[in-house]
Order: structure tokens, then sequence, then C-alpha cells
């Protein structure tokens, strides 16, 4: 692979640079804005000092011509520590939903030394044969089939096929609120300038390296799983919990592949008790 240019990460930060630092990194064609600026807020408020970023072809950040991205997961986790360094912090708490969960943990067992803790929230254990677990529903992926049909230059079309996948993915707990979620997403569009690139995403190969070494991970481990989640059902988060040593899991009852504002508080509790133990 041709090496390319360091891509320009944008960053937002909350609270006290003098308390604990929280590294958030979000998942697939999610900007920042997906770890919404309430709950960065209520996590400062209790005392950590909370960064969120845009990944690569995401927001505001650098983004690469559709199809063909030239950069791997690996160099996803390097932007993590490209972020650390641009705020002076040296080891922070790291927390990841989703793809950006499977970052966190690159970053966790490429740069073990920069992390305090982890926190993996609905996602799957990297390195690891999880066929034998349940897979993503089949009502999701019939949905998820139906994004080959957008026109994802297409801001109508692609506004409403998100609208349908949060409701796809959402709680089973909590009523969806199709307002607010359409009013975030086409802010998210409209930052972002689209979401053509973001859909690069799913193409990244990297993380082979670590085939079979999870247990090597030495940062403590917080596993958050909703119980309905169709994308990595409960299974997934047991057996990232059953990978480590120590490691606590947190069942959000009826959740989906969501941060749903009902469950920040049982969310932020639980990431902070584990920043405080760790």
């Amino acid at each position: 692979m041709t090496a390319i240019e360091r891509p320009e990460i944008i960053s937002e930060a909350f609270g006290d640079p003098g308390n604990p630092p929280l590294l958030l990194i979000m998942g697939a064609m999610a900007s920042m804005l997906w770890w919404p600026q309430a709950l960065c807020r209520k996590l400062a408020d209790a005392g950590l000092f909370v960064i969120r970023y845009d990944n690569r072809d995401t927001g505001r950040s650098t983004k690469y011509g559709p199809g063909e991205p030239p950069y791997t997961f690996d160099d996803m986790a390097g932007d993590a520590m490209h972020v650390l360094d641009e705020h002076n912090v040296v080891k922070a708490h790291v927390a990841g939903m989703s793809m950006g969960g499977m970052i966190a943990q690159l970053v966790a067992l490429k740069h073990p030394s920069r992390v305090a803790s982890l926190t993996v929230i609905s996602s799957s254990p990297v390195g690891t044969d999880t066929s034998h677990l349940p897979q993503t529903s089949d009502a999701y992926i019939k949905h998820s089939a139906e994004g080959a049909k957008v026109d994802w230059s297409d801001r109508g079309q692609v506004v409403d096929f998100i609208v349908r996948d949060a409701r796809a993915i959402a709680s089973i707990a909590h009523p969806f609120d199709e307002t607010r979620m359409r009013a975030f997403i086409e802010q998210d569009y409209d930052r972002s300038g689209g979401l053509l690139s973001a859909t690069n995403h799913f193409m990244l190969k990297g993380g082979d390296a670590w085939k079979g070494r999870l247990h090597e991970m030495a940062a403590p481990l917080l596993v958050i799983h909703g119980t309905a989640d169709p994308i990595f059902p409960i299974e997934h988060g047991e057996a990232q919990a059953e990978a480590a040593t120590g490691a606590r899991i947190v069942r959000i009852e009826g959740g989906g592949h969501e941060l749903h504002p009902d469950d920040w508080t049982e969310i932020s509790a639980a990431i902070v008790a584990h920043v405080q133990a760790g």
C-alpha cells in the first residue's frame, strides 16, 4: 500500500483537562456526533475529561474517494493515538462502540502503555472466531441489503435510509423517536458534507496480527451490551468479557445497537465506576 499523508482528525473535548481522560471512538459511518453531546457532558460532569472525534471518512475529518479506502483498521487505531497526542494525553481510558469497539481493542493491544482501561460497547471480540455465536438478525440483514439501492450522494435517500437503520437497531425497551432521530441525522449529514465516503468503512481490513491474541490485552475491560442487539447479539459481548481476565459485563436490558437517552444513566455510571477502578 502506498503511504498516504496523515489525515486531519477533528476532535472535541469536554470537562477539566486535569481529570482522568476518556477517549471515545465511534463505529462505522458514524461521526463524533453519535456520542451525543449531552452524554459527553454527563460523563464530564462526573469528573472525566472526555474526548470525542470524527473517524476518517466521517464528519469533518479527512475523507477519501469512495470504494477503495487507502487505510486499514490499524491506521484507525493510530488515529486514536494522534488524537491523544493533540490533547497532550499520555495515557487514557478508552471506550469504543461497535466498529469503534474493535478499533479500541486494537488500540489496547497495540499501545498498552497508553490505555488505562477499556470499555467496549455493542461490539465483538477482535481476532476471535465468532462463527459459533448467534449472528446478525435476518431482519437486519434484509434491511442492510437495501443500502445497495441507495444513491449515497442523494441527501433525501441517505437520510431516509439511516432513519430506517436507526429504527432497525433501536432498543425494544424504549420508544423510537423518529422526529428527533431524523433531525439528528440531517444535522450529521450536513455537517459531514454527505456520507458517501463513510461507506469506505465497510471495506476495511487489518488487525490480522492479533488473531487469537485478545487474551494478551492488559487493560481492565468493561463490556456494555444490549440484550436485544440485532447486529452483534449479546453473546458477542459475553464472549468479549470471557476473553479477558477479570472483565465485567453490563447488560442493558432490551437495549439495541445504540446509545438510547433512557440508558445514559446506566451506561455513564458503569463507565465512571470502571474508570475509577482502573
